[in-house]
């Protein structure tokens, strides 16, 4: 049976495909059993894995969400309780990592880029302790190595599924006669930019093979400028953002920074906008089905598998530090389906889209960002 802990602790409340693809570098984090004729990993004495947040919270219908989904399940095949604990702010970064140490945590997954100089000095300071962070390689000096020994990065090379995101943005706008896509994003980190690279290549990849002239705006991959809220809040600043891409005339929308989206879903009804979302990390239309009618898809990278694997290698007390790096060839990113738009796509695009990541996949089309992992 598995027990759930959620506690409240220091400066933070805890809280309980058309294409697709998961993460990895060389070979995904898998476990292994640690008794003979186990059906599973089995883990070792005292075994407690433990979850903290950045300030966009448990219920962002992102990138938090989906690693505690995955840490859920793996503490459900294990049979061992966890710890999740949500950070209100940047200021509960270091008190949440120190509380987890206390609390006993074995392993800590710190989400996000955000907790990089906080998860760094944690596992530097604790080096009994197995740590992994999403979206960031634990590499403040920038030597190519992580700076503690005890950091796994879990990475993901989102710009391959954003180029099809944007293909088929473009596609859809192009169908419609409107030839205007748009993109903005919370804060400009390098995990939000590199699906704005991937997006505003796959338009112009898209009017390349097709002579068309659809625009993008918000971004602009050779300056690395573009709209942003300076959050990831969905708030007033958001909701303004998002009105300036729409007043552009767009009728796709790529909000990049979790809960922002419902800021640019309010945009879109207050607008009375027929335009459509893109949603990111997760698959927006199942895990918020309030605005499933204006999504046309999300592009996804696989967080929760990532997570999962990962705390059940840490399970088995053989943790691997090597960086996992998410890919379409792994699956660790992709593009979701097409939900209820699927039946008015473009004709032939579906075909186009499993071609391009074939060629992404076969190294034939090199598709990048200045944010991209090393691999």
């Amino acid at each position: 049976m598995t027990i759930s802990r959620t506690k409240k602790l220091v400066g933070v409340t805890a809280v309980a495909g058309l294409l697709f693809a998961l993460a990895g570098c060389g070979t995904a984090p898998e476990a292994t059993p640690t008794e003979s004729g186990s059906d599973g990993p089995v883990a070792v004495e005292g075994f407690l894995p433990c979850l903290v947040s950045d300030d966009g919270g448990f219920n962002d219908k992102s990138f938090n969400q989906s690693a505690l989904t995955g840490m859920e399940a793996a503490a459900e095949e294990l049979g061992v309780e966890l710890i999740e604990v949500e950070s209100a702010s940047a200021n509960d970064y270091a008190p949440n990592l120190e509380n987890l140490i206390a609390e006993g945590c074995t392993f800590i997954v710190a989400v996000g880029f955000k907790l990089s100089a906080d998860t760094i000095a944690s596992a530097t300071a604790n080096p009994e302790v197995d740590y992994a962070i999403i979206d960031d390689s634990a590499d403040a000096d920038f030597n190519g190595e992580s700076d503690a020994p005890n950091i796994k990065p879990l990475l993901f090379d989102t710009v391959q599924a954003a180029y099809l995101g944007g293909y088929a943005a473009a596609a859809w706008s192009d169908a419609a006669g409107v030839n205007k896509v748009g993109t903005f994003g919370g804060i400009q980190i390098p995990p939000v930019t590199i699906f704005m690279d991937g997006f505003v290549d796959g338009v112009d990849k898209f009017n390349e093979d097709k002579g068309a002239a659809v625009e993008t705006f918000g971004w602009d991959v050779a300056s690395q400028e573009g709209s942003f809220t300076g959050g990831f809040a969905a708030n007033d600043t958001a909701k303004q953002t998002a009105q300036g891409i729409l007043d552009q005339g767009v009728d796709v929308v790529l909000p990049v920074g979790g809960p922002i989206y419902q800021s640019a879903a309010a945009a879109i009804d207050d607008a009375g906008s027929e335009a459509l979302l893109i949603g990111v990390d997760s698959d927006l239309a199942v895990v918020d089905p309030s605005v499933a009618d204006l999504v046309l898809f999300s592009i996804m990278k696989r967080i929760d598998v990532a997570v999962k694997d990962a705390t059940l290698q840490a399970a088995t007390g053989d943790f691997d530090v090597t960086p996992y790096v998410g890919t379409l060839e792994n699956e660790g990113v992709g593009l979701s389906g097409f939900g209820a738009f699927e039946a008015e796509l473009p004709d032939g695009l579906a075909d186009e889209l499993a071609a391009l990541q074939e060629a992404i996949i076969s190294g034939e089309l090199e598709v990048t960002s200045p944010s991209s992992p090393a691999q």
